[in-house]
């Protein structure tokens, strides 16, 4: 098992992992999720003795990573594929650390056929895709037969039945009762890979719980209503009965309804009393991708700004592309595209959001309560695109200076 207990990280002025305490334990694959600059390699770095904490402290079964006896043995883990001697073979890399270590020179075989680099086994690493050099650091991690395991980004450049043969092997691996923790970006991954969730946002812990705990807490489902696009009066029908039944809808770029607060079966009844045909009624579960975005939206520290380009495209005749036409009631999320749901659980740690940010609601109904966190949005004039030569005014990203000057560039 591993425990972290208040650590912390800093360097000099900047904190990357503040007062951070969780537990991974055996028996299940951990998830370890957050946005870019979070600090999960850091801590991972930490639980591995490779950093060491300004406070706090991390053990793995008990002990400090230093001293665990035979550590190889006891811990295997993949921070970065690309740590290998590029003019060594596979073969020669694996056997080098199995000699560091005291493993037997076999084990350097079956590591080799259990990622299925064999048949490249004399190759030189260096003429490895990124998706072999990722096999070659998961075998590597495999290679003293661990009880413990840390994967930071394992599927990064395999192919869909590489990423297959990587979730299998996690579920295995915790299967075997062993400690599995794998950080990831690829939220699909995680949701059909993890059994629990350490969701951590600008250094401190978000989230420590199962997948499904996360997912509901953080989300709300709904319906997707769509009625004719010939009967637009048909469709304002039917959103008006379901704002007197109580529900909350808003209205979706491609011209569908999002209603929560009323049942399935009650909205099919409200649309045959108000004679609205439909086209589709449909559940809508959340899935882990989502639940993730409305949880760190409020700890995300790199974000693109609009290309001002895009303004000056030719409208597509087919309604596609940046220079068609928004679909009529849909108000753009300027910098909120998951707000608070009917049903869902305020977000502690989201950061509060303009006004502007928040979608209206179909044209004439009123969205969610003030009391849900979605006053209704005022009506924004639609601004003309600037020049490509000049940014528009007042428009100066939030963002790094390396993403400033990335995007000014693609302005000119």
């Amino acid at each position: 098992m591993i425990e972290a207990v208040g650590l912390t990280k800093r360097y000099g002025a900047k904190t990357a992992v503040h007062n951070l305490s969780f537990q991974v334990r055996p028996g299940a694959v951990t998830g370890f999720l957050g946005p870019n600059g979070s600090g999960k390699s850091t801590t991972m770095r930490m639980i591995l003795g490779l950093d060491m904490p300004t406070s706090g402290h991390v053990t793995i079964g008990g002990h400090p990573f230093r001293n665990l006896p035979n550590a190889p043995r006891q811990v295997g883990a993949l921070l970065d594929a690309k740590a290998v001697h590029g003019g060594r073979s596979a073969r020669l890399h694996l056997l080098s650390l199995a000699q560091l270590a005291g493993i037997p020179a076999r084990r350097v075989d079956e590591v080799l056929g259990v990622v299925g680099l064999q048949d490249v086994a004399k190759r030189r690493s260096k003429g490895f895709s990124l998706g072999m050099g990722q096999r070659l650091g998961i075998a590597a991690a495999l290679l003293g037969d661990p009880q413990v395991l840390l994967f930071d980004e394992p599927v990064n450049g395999l192919d869909p039945e590489g990423i297959l043969w990587v979730r299998n092997l996690m579920k295995q691996l915790a299967a075997e009762g062993r400690t599995v923790f794998v950080s990831s970006h690829l939220m699909s991954e995680m949701a059909l890979t993890a059994d629990h969730l350490i969701v951590i946002g600008r250094g401190q812990l978000l989230a420590d719980m199962s997948v499904q705990d996360f997912i509901s807490t953080n989300s709300a489902d709904f319906a997707r209503v769509r009625t004719p696009d010939t009967a637009p009066e048909g469709r304002e029908k039917l959103t008006a009965a379901l704002v007197e039944a109580g529900g909350q809808v808003l209205a979706e770029p491609d011209g569908a309804l999002r209603v929560t607060g009323v049942p399935l079966p009650r909205i099919s009844d409200l649309a045959h009393d108000a004679d609205v045909r439909l086209w589709e009624l449909s559940p809508h579960q959340a899935s882990l991708e989502e639940a993730y975005m409305r949880m760190t939206q409020g700890a995300v520290d790199y974000r693109s700004t609009v290309d001002q380009r895009a303004g000056l495209q030719p409208a597509d005749p087919y309604g596609y592309g940046p220079g068609a036409p928004a679909p009529q009631g849909w108000a753009p999320p300027a910098g909120n595209p998951y707000p608070a749901l009917a049903g869902e659980r305020p977000n502690p740690y989201a950061q509060p959001m303009p006004p502007q940010a928040v979608p209206q609601a179909a044209p004439g109904y009123p969205s969610a309560p003030a009391s849900q966190g979605m006053p209704p949005a005022p009506a924004v004039p639609p601004v003309a695109p600037a020049p490509p030569s000049t940014p528009p005014p007042g428009a100066a990203p939030a963002g790094p200076a390396d993403l400033t000057k990335r995007d000014s560039e693609d302005a000119r």
